[in-house]
């Protein structure tokens, strides 16, 4: 099974469009649409968002064997890399910086 086939089946499994897995990674429907269809490969850090995701490993992405990470992502936490991906570097690293600092006050 190739990456493209992959990536079909598990974005129909989720009962979700190409547009809606494209905004919540961050990329167009297009590139996207060429991951599926195998004309591109995507860079790591997109394979990284795609397999939060789908909830699955990185080696299941590029065709391995391991089916699905045991931790389940939750909507807020998928929402969350949505938000920092549409953010410019610098406020990015602040976000994620402040939030570190939330949480480490919490432990």
């Amino acid at each position: 099974m190739t990456m493209g086939d992959r990536l079909r089946e598990l974005r129909l499994r989720k009962s979700l469009s190409q547009e809606e897995v494209a905004k919540q990674i961050g990329i167009t429907r297009s590139a996207y649409s060429h991951y599926e269809i195998n004309n591109r490969q995507p860079v790591y850090e997109t394979l990284k968002k795609l397999a939060v995701l789908f909830n699955v490993s990185l080696d299941y992405m590029i065709g391995g064997e391991t089916v699905r990470q045991e931790t389940q992502v939750s909507p807020e936490a998928i929402e969350m890399i949505r938000i920092l991906n549409s953010m410019d570097q610098d406020k990015r690293k602040q976000s994620i910086d402040r939030m570190m600092a939330v949480i480490r006050q919490a432990e």
